[in-house]
């Protein structure tokens, strides 16, 4: 118990920190003329007095956070925040008579919160103002990590960030050093962050889109997450042009926002275009929607653009983890949404904003598997395994394959568990999977044209931890349940 009272301590600072977040909702309602800004007031006095309650309560339990505090830290944060991303949505849409039971309004800010796009609500397009730039901002602030924004202000506080920061990261980021301070890689990479917003925002609105719609899928955009203040999605605008801006932005969110952090800090960009996971990452997302288009267009579906048009961009759309749709894409042969799904898991990189197991670690369990393919045949060659020209450490290959093992294993049994609701195996398999990779749509039931409101309450439940345990990237979720890490 003495372990937890100074992460409960840090906790009421990051509450704090996240209780301004709804300064954003609460000035889009009163420039809306909504007469809903004193909702969104209650739930920051109520959030920001739990925070004070934390913070200056327990003062006397100040220290530097270690490893396993940071792990304990960024599960308490991706579990309670939500709680209060909540209450605005509760309070709301009591007011306005669309009232929400807690288990839809937790399951919807833990959907914004983690960037996986999954919705509960329906009639968007009737939602006040303020309640749809809460639910797409909640994306984009959890995008770059609610966790790395506070390495860069705890120490103003007190509080160290490195612990937190390797917690938090994911893949082989955690253990890269952009910059000999933690706070600087932090401050560095989400301003790197705010300047593709702005140019993503600015192009959105040049094209065509109001500001308010600019502003909000940005949000939506950047940081990978989908959410639309539409019940049309990104089909609301039947643009082109749009659909080109947000096919540029969305490949580039896919990749390691570090990249962009060194070439602007060194001024060239030789080493981004040198990086082995950003040219398959970008590889593999045009090819995949280059393969679609061409199914599509083989089918007679479509002329040659139209099947390019749409084949590339759900593909992007999908495998990034986005879950922008502009049509049905379920009535397109099989294969296509399967496989979208499917490269959903790998199809973004450690560093960018989307979800899934990275394209690092398919990487390395690639090289790996060929090593040991060559092993049996030479039994004595020495083959380092290398990404890029840097040679991998074989405590970071036995880390992906534990990560992989409990990866697999999750998608299994939580599947199990829906099935045991009686839902049916594709509806289930592809929540748990849209969940675990923090894609949004599914398949089934879960299709573009629908969304999880046809679900019961303990589907949902079940969903939820599946998005909270693919955030978390799992192994450090489930490492507070060994006894080991309790063990003095």
């Amino acid at each position: 118990m003495s372990d937890l009272l100074p992460v409960l301590r840090v906790l009421g600072a990051l509450l704090a920190m996240f209780a301004l977040s709804l300064l954003v909702p609460l000035a889009a309602s009163l420039w809306a003329g909504e007469a809903l800004w004193h909702e969104y007031a209650l739930a920051m006095a109520v959030t920001l007095g739990v925070a004070a309650i934390l913070w200056w309560g327990l003062r006397e339990h100040r220290r530097e956070l270690l490893p396993r505090h940071g792990i304990m830290l960024v599960s308490l944060v991706w579990v309670v925040t939500p709680f209060f991303a909540a209450l605005p949505l509760l309070l709301v849409m009591q007011e306005i008579g669309r009232p929400l039971s807690f288990t839809h309004a937790y399951f919807e800010a833990v959907s914004g919160l983690t960037t996986t796009g999954s919705t509960v609500l329906s009639r968007l397009d009737e939602l006040p103002l303020s309640v749809n730039m809460w639910r797409t901002f909640m994306q984009w602030i959890g995008g770059m990590g609610i966790l790395i924004l506070a390495v860069a202000i705890l120490p103003v506080l007190g509080v160290g960030g490195s612990q937190l920061f390797k917690a938090e990261a994911a893949g082989p980021v955690k253990d890269t050093k952009l910059t000999p301070r933690m706070t600087e890689t932090a401050k560095g990479l989400w301003g790197v962050y705010v300047v593709f917003s702005l140019a993503c925002a600015l192009a959105y609105w040049s094209a065509g889109m109001t500001p308010e719609d600019a502003v909000m899928h940005m949000f939506a955009t950047v940081s990978l997450g989908g959410l639309s203040p539409h019940d049309a999605s990104f089909g609301y605008f039947a643009s082109p042009l749009l659909e080109c801006i947000a096919l540029v932005f969305m490949l580039g969110a896919s990749c390691n926002f570090a990249l962009y952090f060194v070439a602007l800090r060194k001024g060239h960009w030789q080493g981004f275009w040198r990086d082995e996971e950003m040219r398959a990452t970008i590889g593999a997302l045009l090819g995949g929607g280059l393969l679609v288009a061409l199914l599509l267009w083989a089918k007679g579906m479509y002329g040659p653009l139209e099947a390019l048009r749409l084949g590339l961009f759900h593909v992007v759309s999908v495998a990034t983890t986005t879950g922008f749709a502009t049509t049905d894409y379920l009535a397109w042969p099989v294969f296509a949404p399967v496989f979208m799904l499917l490269l959903s898991g790998v199809a973004t990189s450690a560093g960018s904003t989307g979800g899934g197991i990275k394209m690092v670690r398919m990487l390395i369990l690639l090289k790996q598997a060929r090593r040991e393919m060559t092993r049996t045949v030479h039994p004595r060659a020495v083959q380092p395994l290398r990404l890029g020209d840097r040679v991998v450490d074989n405590r970071m290959v036995f880390s992906v394959l534990a990560f992989m093992l409990m990866y697999g294993a999750t998608v299994i049994v939580l599947s199990m568990v829906l099935l045991l609701t009686d839902l049916d195996m594709v509806t289930a398999f592809s929540a748990v999977l849209a969940s675990v990779h923090c894609t949004g749509p599914g398949l089934g039931l879960l299709g573009p044209t629908s969304n999880y409101a046809v679900l019961t309450d303990f589907q949902l439940w079940v969903c939820t931890l599946a998005m909270l345990l693919g955030r978390l990237e799992i192994l450090s979720f489930m490492a507070l349940l060994t006894p080991a890490f309790w063990r003095r």
